[in-house]
């Protein structure tokens, strides 16, 4: 689990906490939009493969 992920998980905690637990002002849930972001962000980008590096023998104009 990377810095992001945990970050997102973290904000969705205090989240949840701190709106079960107190009057929850409007600016509160900034941190249910940014932690659902994050985590699914995270998980897109693990995901995502590397691009490909052309073989060394190739030059950018095509030629050999």
């Amino acid at each position: 689990m990377d810095f992001w992920t945990l970050a997102g998980v973290t904000m969705l905690a205090v989240w949840g906490w701190l709106t079960y637990t107190t009057t929850a002002p409007g600016w509160l849930h900034l941190l249910l939009t940014a932690g659902v972001f994050l985590v699914i962000w995270r998980i897109v980008v693990r995901g995502t493969p590397e691009p490909a590096a052309p073989p060394p023998s190739v030059r950018p104009d095509g030629k050999r």
